[in-house]
């Protein structure tokens, strides 16, 4: 991992990076539900420790320790295994009173996706490979929510195919700037939102990010990179 190190070409500041390449990569990560952690491509694999037939239980979180600042953009390498499931981000997440995530006056989280909408914290969230209902299967679509709350504030068209027709790696990168979050596949944008700071409640600043991934998804991800901007 490398901090403030380096501009890549840009006004953007490089903040962190991880090229979640081996077990040591995840040192201080925090995983609330269950999981299998491995490297077998020299990336990180996440899959279900549980049985997809234990519904919200198979589901799980892993934070990345780091704090950041509100106006960032991050940027990440997925790699679609095998589904069906759904891989989701979490970011510029706390608790709700600005505690810090792991802070212990805050409720237990285990991976039950209620936990984190309409716990003690509050985050954007995006879903970005949405292949686990029949309806995310027939129609594919990546979703930006607010919460506290349940607040569907931004959609777009999933530009990424099923695991079996991929060729990865997709570069992810969502930027949050001001009171705008944009998110985009491979440079493409697929969707932006300005946030009034009302309709969803207040805007967010800055906190932790969080990978989620819904049982059985398999998926793998690399080159993890964070700037401020």
């Amino acid at each position: 991992m490398r901090q403030d190190t380096e501009r890549e070409g840009t006004e953007d500041r490089l903040i962190y990076e991880n090229p979640l390449a081996c077990q040591e990569d995840l040192a201080g990560f925090v995983l609330e539900g269950s999981a299998v952690l491995t490297f077998p491509n020299g990336r990180l694999r996440m899959e279900n420790a549980m049985s997809e037939k234990e519904g919200q239980r198979a589901n799980y979180v892993l934070w990345c320790p780091a704090d950041f600042p509100s106006d960032v953009r991050i940027e990440w390498d997925f790699y679609p295994v095998a589904e069906p499931g759904l891989c989701m981000t979490f970011f510029a997440a706390r608790g709700r009173n600005g505690e810090d995530l792991f802070d212990p006056s805050l409720a237990e989280r285990t991976g039950m996706y209620p936990q984190y909408h309409h716990g003690d914290i509050d985050a954007f969230h995006i879903s970005y490979f949405r292949r686990k209902e029949p309806d995310e299967r027939a129609f594919h679509t990546c979703n930006l929510r607010k919460s506290y709350g349940f607040y569907l504030t931004a959609q777009g068209g999933d530009p990424i195919p099923d695991a079996d027709e991929a060729a990865p790696p997709y570069r992810i990168r969502i930027v949050k700037k001001d009171n705008t979050v944009a998110f985009a596949v491979n440079g493409l944008e697929v969707f932006r939102f300005e946030d009034d700071g009302k309709t969803y409640g207040p805007l967010l600043g800055g906190g932790k990010i969080g990978f989620r991934q819904l049982a059985p998804m398999v998926g793998e991800y690399a080159n993890l990179r964070v700037y401020a901007v």
